[in-house]
């Protein structure tokens, strides 16, 4: 599987559809919008398209709030998508409960052509697992509904940790504005860091949160003097060129290595190890996009001490090399976006 940019008409902007069921969240349902349509390449032109379509002809589609939308493209614009986006719903039907699509359901998703990349924010992963998109792959759901999605799909294997799982032309993210860092990331995927991080910051989110969704379910609430990792990772990030193990981790917040594990582990949703390849991954990205340093260099300024450790790492996160990362998004240039919002 390689995380390379899908392939995307020269004479158009990338077409993202966004398949508007009964009963969605709103929030959601703009995620898209939001993220995809502030993606601007060097001469200021969108990189994306989006527009939003039902499962039935042009009309109201009705909403978990006290108001609905009324959608003006019907489940034929899905045959135009370079990219669908299913966002969650609460009136999922037999697809929560049974597991199997709706007739009015599967005849618009027979619009979708073979090859689309198909995205799912939270739940709306039901819909990809009872169309048959995730079998066998991995996918994530919110916390909440891992165990049932589970029971439900079993072909499915479920990954209740993550913010979003990329599985090339098939993700899903876990629960609501984990669909930003889905968004994000699949804009970071197709042009690079630089465009991603730019959407992020008129967007007003970390263009990249740590962890995972296991730092947000429900747990007790530490005391007012439990011990905290924040001072221990801001540390490790102005050196992440240096060797950091994890005892000097922990003695920067003076505790015993099994207790800052663990509470590392609460605190973010990954080990120690995994937050620290995933930094020193963005590091070499962004160094390769916007440096010329040599590749040798890159490995040693990102932590990872070899260009052979380097390469390993990227392959096992990315699947590329950092030499064809590089190739890839070098040749694009940096995008100078607009300073607007809109």
């Amino acid at each position: 599987m390689t995380n390379l940019p899908a392939a995307a008409s020269p004479h158009r902007p990338h077409r993202v559809v966004v398949l508007a069921l009964d009963g969605l969240l709103p929030f959601e349902l703009g995620i898209p919008q939001r993220i995809f349509r502030r993606a601007r390449d060097a001469g200021r032109r969108r990189l994306y398209e989006v527009i939003t379509c039902s499962v039935r002809p042009p009309g109201p589609v009705d909403t978990d709030a006290d108001f609905s939308i009324l959608v003006e493209n019907g489940p034929e614009a899905l045959a135009t998508a370079d990219t669908v986006v299913v966002p969650a719903s609460y009136e999922l039907g037999p697809v929560y409960d049974e597991g199997v699509l709706t007739e009015e359901l599967a005849a618009a998703l027979a619009h979708v052509r073979p090859g689309t990349r198909m995205v799912a924010i939270c739940t709306g992963g039901y819909v990809l697992a009872a169309a048959g998109y995730l079998d066998g792959r991995p996918a994530t759901t919110h916390w909440a509904s891992a165990e049932h999605f589970q029971r439900l799909f079993p072909k499915v294997g479920v990954d209740a940790d993550v913010l979003f799982v990329d599985d090339g032309d098939v993700l899903t993210s876990a629960g609501v504005a984990a669909g930003i860092d889905l968004c994000l990331h699949i804009v970071r995927r197709d042009h690079g860091a630089a465009v991603a991080n730019e959407v992020a910051r008129r967007t007003v989110v970390p263009p990249y949160r740590d962890g995972g969704q296991a730092q947000y379910i429900e747990r007790p609430v530490p005391g007012p003097q439990a011990a905290s990792t924040t001072h221990a990772r801001a540390w490790a990030l102005s050196r992440l060129h240096e060797p950091i193990q994890l005892r000097d981790l922990a003695e920067r917040e003076s505790m015993s290595v099994r207790s800052f594990t663990r509470r590392f582990r609460e605190e973010v949703g990954v080990s120690p190890g995994q937050w620290l390849i995933q930094q020193r991954v963005e590091r070499a990205r962004h160094l390769l996009e916007s440096s010329d340093l040599s590749i040798d260099q890159v490995a040693r300024d990102a932590g990872f001490g070899t260009a052979q450790s380097m390469r390993q790492h990227l392959q096992a996160v990315l699947g590329v090399t950092p030499t064809a990362y590089r190739r890839t998004f070098r040749t694009r240039g940096t995008a100078q976006l607009s300073t607007a919002c809109g």
